[in-house]
């Protein structure tokens, strides 16, 4: 991707979000020895976008049927990730879903959250096995990780009625995404050849997912969502700029390293 095309998909992220990633963190990440860990854990983290935008699928605008179909799409890949099943060759599964899924009819916002949120599970599952074939090329073997305090530190701020509580888990998803692609463009350099190239390869999609998210939380919402677009961006650049003992590729400053960089 040229510099400019690159600047031209960073600025908005770099906008929207409330700090950059802390040199510490960086630092950090671009040691050998953390580099197994930081795969792993991306590969963990493209699972897990995808299951969060079939929650949001199954919770608010589709049929049991159809969310039958949906738990069944992603079943391999959990079976490989939490219960060890399977030899890790998803080549085509991320493709699998058919056209057949369609809002139940009761929310105005049920077709435009179907069809952004499968796209971005059809491309966080073709990612993850993108990461996987990458650990496996360097005998890197995925093994489970623990969940960090990223996500769930934003998603304790989520009010617990609706439709705000949908609102705020569509900006809590606009953060993280927007932080992967900032994560993304930031490690990068560090990186060598086919990581570099990898990680600059994800950053046009990632940036559409963040756009996404915020789109839908304003179709939601009806109204300003500004007031709370900046309370979570507070949140989440006080997650990123704090002290965390457990790295990860979400993780705020590591504890050997307390380096603030913020706009």
């Amino acid at each position: 991707m040229q510099k400019a095309a690159l600047d031209q998909l960073l600025t908005p992220i770099n906008s929207f979000l409330y700090c950059q990633t802390p040199q510490a963190w960086l630092d950090k990440a671009r040691e050998p020895e953390q580099l197994a860990p930081l795969l792993i854990d991306h590969c963990n983290c493209e699972l897990k976008a995808a299951q969060t935008a079939l929650m949001l699928i199954r919770r608010y605008v589709v049929d049991a049927n159809n969310a039958a179909e949906l738990l069944a799409w992603l079943k391999p890949y959990e079976d490989y990730v939490y219960r060890q099943i399977g030899d890790g060759n998803f080549d085509g599964k991320h493709n699998g879903l058919k056209k057949m899924i369609s809002a139940n009819g009761v929310h105005d916002f049920g077709d435009d959250l179907v069809e952004k949120m499968v796209l971005l599970i059809k491309e966080e599952l073709h990612h993850f096995q993108q990461v996987l074939e990458i650990m496996q090329s360097r005998d890197i073997a995925y093994t489970n990780v623990s969940a960090g305090r990223y996500a769930r530190g934003m998603m304790r701020y989520v009010r617990t009625y609706e439709p705000q509580a949908l609102v705020d888990k569509l900006i809590c998803g606009a953060y993280i995404e927007a932080r992967s692609c900032e994560r993304f463009a930031r490690l990068a350099p560090y990186l060598d050849d086919e990581l570099q190239k990898f990680y600059i390869s994800l950053l046009r999609s990632e940036a559409r997912h963040y756009q996404d998210y915020l789109t839908l939380a304003r179709q939601v919402a009806g109204e300003d969502i500004s007031p709370r677009v900046r309370f979570f961006g507070q949140k989440e650049a006080e997650l990123i700029n704090t002290p965390d003992a457990d790295f990860k590729f979400h993780s705020g400053i590591p504890i050997e390293g307390v380096s603030t960089i913020t706009q």
